[in-house]
């Protein structure tokens, strides 16, 4: 397929793209001419099959195919209202991958929304990433600041490791750091935060946080009182998760965040694509 063909079909496609809360769609009739479809009720056989296929995969089909309706005017002008389909990028792909790929426009269809449909899910991966990225930040500051502060009071590295190992079983439901990374599976030398969920994370900051705060709030001295602070704190964040039914100990470890931040730095290319569509 030519440059100025991509071209010019890239931007028709994109001309038809509306959005509404942040979310893209394209109503089924326009994308019909898109396609080269004459018939509106050819197409809705492709729609169908387009369907199921969105069920077959383990998606909700009404997330991407929704009822619509419109006016149109007729010569006589007057308006007249016709059924229509608001659908998602994903249920494009969809209908795109059910046509005939021996037609142009098909062809090129199945390449840009598979195209655009995998740049979408690049950047949500990427905030999801961001997201673990910013929890594992600011907890490693936290425990850093806590660090510094036991040192102040008496307390030396393997004080703070049994510190922190405490709080840990107080969040965790009993076990601690050591007993968590084998659950998890961990190597031994690794931060156990590296495979924690977002969520997790948050919570063993959002404790370490209070902890740093009252230490020095309330000029607290050496290992036990400390402890007894963290320990505290710990158990309290871990009220607040079980109250919304989130046990800790029970999630699942999540991609370790070194290898997935390496693998995400390779996509850069991937999310070029979306100006080069082949």
């Amino acid at each position: 397929m030519e440059n100025q063909t991509i071209s010019r079909l890239t931007k028709h496609f994109e001309d038809y793209a509306y959005e509404e809360d942040s979310i893209e769609f394209w109503f089924a009739r326009d994308l019909k001419n898109l396609l080269g479809y004459e018939q509106w009720r050819n197409f809705l056989k492709v729609v169908e099959k387009a369907k199921e296929s969105c069920k077959t995969s383990g998606n909700k089909v009404l997330d991407h195919f929704a009822d619509a309706s419109k006016m149109v005017k007729l010569g006589s002008g007057s308006e007249r209202e016709i059924k229509d389909i608001m659908l998602t990028r994903y249920a494009c792909y969809l209908i795109a991958q059910n046509g005939d790929p021996r037609k142009e426009d098909i062809a090129f269809a199945q390449s840009y929304f598979a195209v655009k449909t995998r740049k979408q899910e690049l950047i949500e991966e990427r905030i999801a990433l961001k997201e673990r990225f910013d929890a594992r930040e600011k907890l490693a500051k936290s425990e850093t600041e806590l660090s510094k502060l036991i040192y102040e009071r008496g307390v030396d590295d393997n004080g703070f490791a049994r510190i922190r190992s405490k709080g840990d079983a107080a969040l965790f439901g009993g076990k601690t750091t050591l007993q968590m990374k084998k659950k998890l599976s961990i190597p031994k030398n690794r931060a156990m935060a590296d495979f924690l969920p977002t969520v997790t994370i948050a919570a063993k900051n959002f404790a370490t946080e209070i902890t740093n705060f009252n230490v020095k709030k309330n000029e607290l001295q050496g290992e036990q009182r400390i402890t007894g602070e963290h320990v505290r704190n710990n158990k309290r964040v871990r009220t607040v998760l079980l109250e919304d039914e989130i046990v800790p100990e029970d999630l699942p470890p999540e991609e370790d965040i070194k290898k997935l931040e390496r693998r995400l730095n390779k996509s850069d290319a991937e999310l070029a694509l979306d100006s080069k569509i082949k």
